[in-house]
């Protein structure tokens, strides 16, 4: 294993240790883990989850584009219409709205629209679901192999979903039930999530993983793989590994104690 020597200033060293200590870690093992996190992001809540909040302003192209569409959609939507597109009349109002410039009602144009599941959001749920199948696939490699995994450490290792109730998390399962919408792919945490309330974990679950995944990439990152199965496979204890990495550090410092 690699050794870094880093210089930092005494303050810097004791506010470090005073967190690690917190977190029931070494100094060593606490800045290890940021370190790590460098590689495997933890999450940091960069926006407000939620619906899109209106524009203060908008450019003039912007607004004539818009009126424009608001006025052609008016004209042809049919004189019984009355879906998420309103009737004739709403879609002129929404139109004047623009054209007049009231600011205060250019939530008109963002109601229902999402705030944007970031590119490294997309990308976490994207590895958490992969880190799964890996996971999926090696405990029923084991099985074939004659060394079943106990039950309770594979219902432990089951991809849960996301906590609905939280708004990043409720964004993350709606793009997992995006990713899922062809049947055909997916197939294997499918019934994973049908377990767990089509994927409502109920509990806020991302910290989790991606505790998950830190681990999930040291084990990747300790040995050379080569091509073929054995290239992603994990052993069983590799899969303990998985499991113990779910618990918060600290409480399992309280455990051993």
């Amino acid at each position: 294993m690699a050794v870094l020597n880093i210089r930092v200033d005494d303050h810097v060293r004791d506010q470090l240790k005073e967190i690690a200590e917190g977190n029931g870690l070494t100094l060593s093992e606490y800045v290890r883990n940021l370190l790590m996190e460098a590689v495997v992001p933890v999450y940091e809540a960069e926006v407000e989850h939620g619906s899109e909040p209106a524009a203060e302003s908008m450019r003039i192209v912007d607004r004539q584009v818009l009126s424009l569409l608001h006025r052609i959609l008016g004209r042809v939507l049919p004189e019984d219409a009355n879906d998420v597109d309103g009737d004739r009349e709403y879609q002129l109002m929404r139109a004047e709205i623009l054209e007049e410039g009231y600011t205060g009602e250019y939530w008109y144009e963002t109601a229902g629209f999402s705030t944007e599941l970031s590119k490294r959001d997309c990308a976490r749920v994207s590895d958490i679901l992969q880190m799964f199948r890996i996971i999926t696939f090696s405990i029923g490699d084991l099985a074939k192999e004659g060394a079943p995994v106990d039950e309770k450490l594979a219902q432990d290792l089951e991809f849960e979903g996301f906590d609905h109730n939280d708004p990043l998390e409720g964004h993350m399962a709606s793009y997992v039930k995006f990713l899922m919408r062809d049947e055909r792919k997916w197939t294997e945490l499918r019934p994973q999530l049908e377990r767990h309330d089509e994927g409502n974990s109920h509990m806020p679950m991302l910290d989790v993983y991606l505790r998950m995944l830190t681990e999930y990439r040291r084990i990747k990152d300790s040995r050379e793989r080569g091509s073929g199965r054995l290239g992603y496979m994990l052993s069983l204890d590799e899969l303990k590994q998985l499991a113990d990495a779910q618990t918060h550090p600290s409480h399992r410092r309280k455990a051993q104690d």
